[in-house]
């Protein structure tokens, strides 16, 4: 995502929008927010912080919040919604910053929630929405969002990862069908490389994500990022077995393209595989809009498994959660009973090709034509495996995984002995969690 300098606007009905871009959209009206307000007094001002998923100014999500508080606050007019939008570089780290400074937001929504959740600092679920609403989340979604079993983080959006081809450069390869296991991914790469294509397999290990296509391949090995009963199991024999073969299968043949997969960021593989540079590369929902966009003629497939179609796959959810600091208990559980409204949910899906987090939402996807594309990644959603987000570790192991493991299949890299070391940061913040 972007970075960029937070901007603020008001006007008559509050809601405060910040782009990610740096720039903000003009409205008509004018006029301030005023202070927060009490229930006591009739005149609360609900403040949330939600992270952009536009990819550009036009698409904002300014502009979805823009309307969705627009019309809460038509039917709710003792309430006010003020929001500030950051992008995802941002948005954890503003959070963060506001909690520090004894400014929490009512509402933030970003990509992680166990450690304030930890410290007694959020309502759970069951204090805020509606019996229906809260029934109506994705079950996996429900328990990946709860601490010692109670629900706080509340998913706003979900996705899971596909392997995406590019079908012109297999039929130039003289490939005729989609990868089903690794020894077929490892061939269909070797093909393209011979007929010429510089990146074959586009496998990014870069600090931007490599948590993800990490997981993504440790999953498919049979293992993860944790064992069984919820302890870290970076170690285990599967996953060292699946980064040696990913090391010496393809990056070490050369698959894998020009740029080492320590210094390959997820944008910049999915931009490279939008201009056609790049044979397969896993991704999100959102690559098949900027695919079409660029007319490439791409293929979708679940992700190769070491002898067959692969056991697990990734999902990832981004979560909302509800601050005590303002006392606000009521009406945030009011709006966000609005917010998951099986109408916004669909709305936003949408907008943002993405997957609804509601049961409700994913029938309806499920069964018109305008979201077919989307099949796929609904397909592999109930099955998917999330991030351990409930751990209060995860953040600090997440980002010890960012930083180390593209040098597992580096020239002089050791998949064990990096594992090994991951391992111990995990059992280290753990601990100390």
């Amino acid at each position: 995502m972007w970075g960029g300098t937070a901007v603020q606007r008001r006007w008559t009905g509050t809601v405060a929008v910040v782009s990610a871009l740096g720039t903000a959209v003009a409205l008509g009206g004018c006029g301030s927010s005023g202070s927060a307000g009490s229930a006591e007094d009739g005149d609360v001002t609900l403040k949330l912080v939600a992270a952009d998923y536009g990819d550009s100014e036009a698409n904002s999500s300014q502009k979805y919040w823009d309307d969705l508080a627009q019309r809460y606050e038509k039917e709710h007019p003792g309430v006010r919604i003020d929001v500030s939008v950051y992008s995802w570089s941002d948005v954890d780290a503003k959070v963060r910053e506001m909690v520090d400074a004894g400014e929490a937001p009512d509402i933030a929504q970003g990509g992680a929630y166990a450690d304030y959740a930890a410290k007694g600092l959020l309502y759970q679920a069951g204090e805020l929405l509606s019996v229906p609403v809260q029934a109506d989340f994705l079950p996996q979604l429900s328990d990946a969002g709860t601490v010692n079993r109670l629900q706080y983080g509340l998913p706003f959006a979900a996705s899971t990862r596909v392997l995406f081809y590019n079908k012109e450069l297999f039929a130039a390869a003289g490939i005729d069908s989609a990868p089903e296991t690794w020894e077929d991914l490892a061939e269909d790469a070797a093909a393209l490389k011979d007929a010429g294509v510089e990146t074959p397999y586009a496998l990014p290990l870069g600090p931007e994500e490599a948590q993800a296509e990490t997981m993504q391949w440790l999953l498919s090995g049979g293992s993860g990022y944790i064992d069984d009963v919820g302890s870290y199991a970076f170690d285990s024999a599967r996953n060292v077995e699946t980064l040696t073969w990913l090391k010496e299968e393809l990056v070490e043949k050369g698959l894998t393209g020009p740029t080492a997969p320590a210094k390959l960021n997820r944008a910049d593989a999915t931009a490279a595989f939008t201009r056609g540079d790049v044979g397969m590369v896993n991704g999100l929902p959102t690559l098949l809009r900027t695919a079409a966009d660029q007319g490439l003629e791409l293929g979708t497939v679940p992700m190769p498994g070491a002898s067959g179609r692969s056991g697990g796959t990734l999902g990832v959810a981004d979560w909302m959660m509800a601050f005590k600091h303002n006392d606000h208990q009521k009406e945030i559980g009011a709006f966000l009973d609005f917010v998951y409204d099986e109408e916004n949910v669909l709305e936003f899906a949408r907008t943002y090709d993405m997957l609804p987090v509601t049961t409700s939402a994913s029938e309806v996807m499920s069964g018109t034509e305008r979201d077919a594309l989307l099949a796929p990644f609904l397909d592999e959603l109930p099955e998917s495996e999330l991030y351990p987000v409930g751990k209060t570790s995860w953040a600090e192991v997440s980002a010890a995984v960012k930083q180390r493991i593209g040098e597992a299949v580096a020239p002089d890299g050791s998949p064990r002995e990096v594992l090994e070391e991951l391992q111990q940061v995990a059992l280290k913040a753990e601990s100390a969690a």
